[in-house]
């Protein structure tokens, strides 16, 4: 690849991020260019009620650094995020309830902003409904696959 194509594209990546940035839903909440029910707001993250609920309370904790996957996203706003939606379940006031977060479209992500899901979970009808569809592996499957990880680790 030349120089002219390299940054040919960086800037074809740098116009998609920008445009990505003006676009984001979860952004204009941070702004305030799209109302929200704000909940807690700390300097790295903002929490809202979700306004499409699986169960009474379902909550969002999102960073306001914008990155589409959790493992794009600095620890520091992790660090910030998981007491808030901690706060948010205890506030909700149920026993049982779920987090959830979601990284890509195979994976459910429905907007490209990482963003935390806090949703009580009332009776087994109302909340998150999922099914486990386990697979169990052969001891050997599983002493290959954690080999794999540590090595990477």
């Amino acid at each position: 690849m030349g120089p002219l194509s390299l940054v040919s594209l960086l800037a074809t990546y740098i116009m998609s991020a920008v445009k990505s940035l003006a676009t984001c839903l979860f952004c204009k909440i941070i702004k305030g260019e799209i109302p929200s029910m704000k909940l807690v707001e700390t300097e790295l993250s903002y929490s809202f009620l979700d306004i499409g609920p699986l169960s009474r309370g379902h909550a969002l904790v999102i960073p306001k650094y914008h990155s589409h996957k959790m493992h794009e996203l600095p620890d520091e706003y992790l660090a910030d995020a998981m007491p808030i939606a901690k706060k948010i379940a205890l506030a909700q006031g149920a026993e049982n309830y779920n987090i959830l977060q979601n990284n890509g479209r195979l994976a459910h992500q429905e907007v490209d902003h990482v963003h935390f899901h806090v949703i009580p979970k009332p009776t087994a009808e109302e909340g998150l409904v999922v099914g486990w569809p386990a697979k169990p592996l052969p001891k050997e499957e599983l002493k290959k696959i954690h080999d794999e990880l540590l090595s990477k680790l």
